[in-house]
């Protein structure tokens, strides 16, 4: 896969002589560390927060970031001076590609972020600049966990969010320092509230509890039953509550989604259909649960995707419509009258992995069906690394998946 270098075309010498004359690079240390195989789980792993500059010396864009990210370094460092607070590293992809490989880093430069070791699913995305940089990493301090200071702050409780709400008997205990770790890296996808002391006493009948709240007034609250203080345990049951099985796809969080490393299972729907996107949900759950990880299940607006649709001859009229997007093709689930047929969908995922919808593909159907779930060679396994849906494809190239083709219009 070729690796793609972005950033605006700027001289970079230009860039630092600009930046030094507004006062936001000077020189000095930075304390920037360098991340090799040797080093890289325990410096992660013992950082509350890490942002990681993935980058390749030939590449003329991570040239131009070198000086923002160390004199952002030097920013982040004088207001948070805790060395295990916050870690500015660097990893040099070429010489470590087995890291690179590792973090699927398509594009130089990379900057990702971690929590503890485990590398949050949004990179940074933002401004490339010291006071941006600096912004986001402070915006990261913030405590996600807000505070109940009366349990009457419950009956004005944002229901079409999803929240989850703690009762502890203190705030220095284990059990609050694993859910404020949960709640960190869960931020983006819940609302996290607690509350202490007598406050919570009437809550706290068996100990301390954390409860669940869906979005909707009538659906019940879930309660957490695991361990408070394992953190594994605890945060599989909040990511499975934050995060929906069946997430919406848009352009906007697409490549996002792509940078996941997993193919795509995709029902395209009118919007106003609701009904279709219960219907598939419920299917995904019956059908696929087992299947979380190694594939995203998503639904999409057909009319936002009207154009790509016409690239597997489909139309709006045509929704709803199930596809498979691997990366390098598109495959169309036959009807999706069939959707309720009993191990139906399932076998259109297993057929993915076995390599036959990849076959099909380039060959026409197989005389005889093939053993799901058996690997080919050939096939297109959900483990191997996809390429980018968004990547551009070569003129001469008839492959193209809907990301791809929707991208091009952007």
């Amino acid at each position: 896969m070729k690796l793609l270098a972005i950033y605006p075309s700027l001289d970079i010498r230009f860039v630092t002589v600009v930046l030094l004359a507004m006062g936001l690079s000077t020189p000095g240390q930075a304390e920037i560390t360098s991340l090799d195989s040797a080093n890289i789980d325990d410096v992660l792993n013992n950082a509350a927060v890490s942002i990681v500059n993935f980058y390749a010396d030939w590449c003329r864009f991570s040239q131009m970031l070198h000086p923002i990210f160390e004199e952002s370094s030097n920013i982040v460092r004088e207001e948070f001076p805790e060395t295990k607070q916050v870690v500015f590293a660097r990893v040099d992809c070429d010489q470590h590609s087995d890291i690179a490989q590792r973090y699927r880093i398509t594009k130089y430069p990379t900057l990702k972020m971690f929590r503890n070791g485990m590398m949050m699913k949004r990179e940074y995305r933002g401004q490339r600049s010291v006071a941006a940089i600096a912004d986001f990493i402070r915006q990261q301090q913030v405590n996600p966990v807000k505070e109940l200071q009366s349990m009457e702050e419950m009956n004005t409780l944002d229901r079409s969010k999803r929240n989850i709400i703690a009762y502890f008997e203190s705030k220095d205990s284990e059990n609050y320092n694993t859910y404020a770790k949960v709640a960190n890296i869960l931020r983006d996808d819940c609302t996290f509230l607690s509350a202490f002391g007598a406050i919570s006493q009437a809550e706290r009948f068996s100990g301390d509890n954390i409860i669940y709240k869906p979005v909707g007034e009538s659906i019940p609250e879930m309660v957490y039953l695991g361990s408070l203080t394992n953190f594994d345990l605890t945060y599989a049951w909040a990511q499975d509550k934050c995060v929906p099985l069946v997430r919406e796809i848009t352009f906007e969080n697409g490549e996002e989604l792509t940078e996941e490393g997993i193919p795509f299972l995709i029902l395209f729907h009118v919007k106003e259909d609701t009904q279709s996107l219960e219907k598939f949900q419920h299917e995904v759950a019956r059908q696929l649960i087992s299947e979380k990880g190694s594939i995203n299940f998503l639904h999409a607006d057909c009319e936002k995707f009207r154009h790509p649709l016409l690239h597997i001859q489909k139309t709006p009229a045509d929704c709803p419509v199930i596809a498979i997007d691997s990366f390098r093709h598109m495959y169309v689930y036959p009807d999706y009258k069939d959707l309720n047929i009993p191990g139906k969908l399932r076998q259109f995922v297993l057929d993915l992995h076995s390599g036959k919808l990849h076959r099909e593909f380039h060959h026409g159907p197989d005389p005889t069906d093939s053993t799901p779930g058996q690997e080919e060679t050939g096939g297109e396994a959900a483990s191997s690394p996809p390429e980018s849906s968004f990547q551009k494809l070569a003129p001469s190239e008839t492959r193209y998946t809907i990301l791809n083709r929707g991208r091009d219009e952007l």
